[in-house]
């Protein structure tokens, strides 16, 4: 649906429905311009302080930018439930990872301006994907977050491995980029146009012509890549593990949150090409590679690396429930299962991101024998976010998977949950495996243990209190997900309310 560009818009609107990207750039800035004024040394933990208010700022804009709903720069933007529930993310996430690197920055002796401005920077990219309905405004998006996390990935620069993995993401992220664009094309050759809004009244209106079909494709192709998803994951853990480690939690989470709220757009309001096979595969495919290859790893950031492509696989199947009746609870379910997962997964690093020390040289799992006894209060942190990577009740990634899992199963998606459950059996065994060595195991090395500074204690509490909330009174967010949905759906594809209702209640009875 198109909105007419002679629509009166509120003089200044277009600007507050950008604010939390315009806040957040000038905070980037100010830290770039501040870097010559601070001493190397003493004011990088200023620096970091100035880039965490920066991520409060941004979302106290994201809430005036929800008081402002609609859209922006000539139908280029839309402000909605769906892109304010994306924004509070990916900035909460930022915000997370500049408050556990304060006391990493210092310890791997990395000067911080760049580093916490990049962060800013591939927020403010991360922010428009969630918002623009417009393709060459998202790749343009996509851009903006991929450049920073390519310099990121790179950041310690004196480890040949940190900067082979910057220059294999960056390859391989470039091809991905280009089979994007080259969708993009073949998309406006079907339709005409690159809004999402018309393309869907276009789709929706006319039998769907095998350009369309192919653009679809190679745009999936390049987010899968972004998201980690199997066939296209293998640059996944040689990256994560030549990385920073806070960085890995950050491009492990906000990125791919992002990456899945332009595919929640692309594949359910342009979904009129139909049921897309390569999505069924795809999920399987990363669940099962990713639990299979996680299941052998000795090193901590590739087994979460290999979690994370499992991960990207569970929540894959959502999408796989495209043109059914169920299409609102896969979206409801993809936005649940984005914040679970974001929740615990930066928690994880944050613990990983402690334990490494100078130099990264603690991260096998050897390393991590003996870790209930020498430090009790860090080992039950790290085992609270494995069992809610496992889906253990009472955690935040239990109802991730529930509802993902029910809603496939209300779709007919019988094989493709099947998978999904054996995966998440397969996929405890390792996450159990780190729990037996931190308990069950003594020291065979000594690892030193500093205490828990106050940002990175501030960092795991939130994302304690995130994942237990998530696990025990799920039902805000889910709703607020539910009500996203006509946002997302064209309205010839949402289902009536009655039936909606029915669908997926989460405090129904029968459940």
């Amino acid at each position: 649906m198109t909105i007419p560009l002679a629509q009166t818009i509120p003089q200044g609107a277009d600007y507050i429905r950008i604010l939390p990207e315009l806040v957040l750039s000038l905070f980037g800035i100010l830290i770039m311009l501040l870097d010559a004024l601070v001493d190397e040394e003493k004011g990088q933990k200023t620096l970091g302080v100035i880039a965490f208010i920066g991520t409060i700022a941004g979302l106290l804009s994201t809430w005036l930018m929800s008081q402002s709903p609609g859209v922006a720069f000539f139908n280029n933007v839309r402000v909605d439930a769906f892109s304010v529930f994306f924004h509070v993310l990916v900035i909460t996430i930022a915000a997370v990872v500049i408050l556990s690197s304060f006391e990493y920055m210092k310890v791997q002796h990395i000067r911080a301006s760049e580093y916490y401005a990049l962060i800013l920077f591939g927020v403010v990219g991360m922010g428009l994907m969630s918002s623009a309905i417009e393709l060459v405004l998202i790749f343009i998006a996509l851009e903006i977050s991929s450049i920073s996390t390519y310099i990121l990935v790179g950041f310690r620069r004196y480890q040949a491995a940190s900067s082979e993995s910057s220059l294999k993401y960056f390859l391989l992220g470039s091809f991905a980029t280009a089979f994007f664009l080259y969708g993009v094309a073949m998309m406006f050759g079907a339709t005409g146009s690159t809004n999402i809004d018309t393309i869907s009244a276009i789709l929706g209106s006319h039998p769907a012509p095998l350009l369309a079909y192919l653009g679809t494709a190679l745009m999936l192709v390049g987010l899968g890549f972004k998201v980690a998803a199997a066939p296209l994951h293998i640059w996944t853990p040689d990256v994560y593990e030549g990385a920073p480690a806070p960085v890995v939690g950050f491009m492990s989470t906000a990125p791919k949150a992002a990456a899945f709220a332009v595919l929640l757009r692309i594949v359910f309001a342009i979904n009129e090409p139909g049921h897309f096979w390569p999505i069924w595969v795809a999920a399987a495919l990363s669940m099962t590679l990713g639990n299979i290859g996680a299941l052998v790893q000795t090193n901590v950031k590739r087994l979460l690396a290999y979690s994370s492509i499992a991960h990207a696989g569970y929540l894959l199947i959502a999408f796989a429930m495209t043109n059914s009746d169920n299409s609102p609870n896969g979206i409801a379910a993809a936005m649940f299962y984005a914040a679970a997962y974001a929740a615990m997964n930066v928690g994880a690093f944050a613990v990983v991101t402690h334990l490494a020390n100078a130099g990264e040289r603690y991260v096998t799992l050897e390393d991590y024998e003996g870790l209930g006894r020498s430090s009790p209060l860090l080992a039950a942190t790290l085992t609270i976010f494995l069992l809610s990577l496992i889906g253990i009740p009472m955690t935040g990634g239990f109802f991730a998977k529930f509802y993902v899992f029910s809603a496939a199963l209300r779709a007919n998606l019988i094989w493709l949950t099947l998978i999904g459950v054996v995966n998440s059996a397969v996929g405890a065994y390792y996450y159990l495996r780190v729990m037996v060595v931190m308990y069950m195991r003594e020291a065979r090395k000594p690892v030193p243990v500093t205490p828990v500074p106050l940002g990175l204690g501030v960092a795991l509490g939130v994302s304690i209190v995130a994942t237990i909330y998530l696990g025990i009174l799920p039902n805000r967010v889910l709703q607020y997900a539910q009500q996203s949905v006509q946002d997302v759906l064209p309205q010839h594809a949402l289902v009536p309310p009655a039936s909606a209702a029915r669908a997926m209640p989460p405090s129904d009875p029968q459940h």
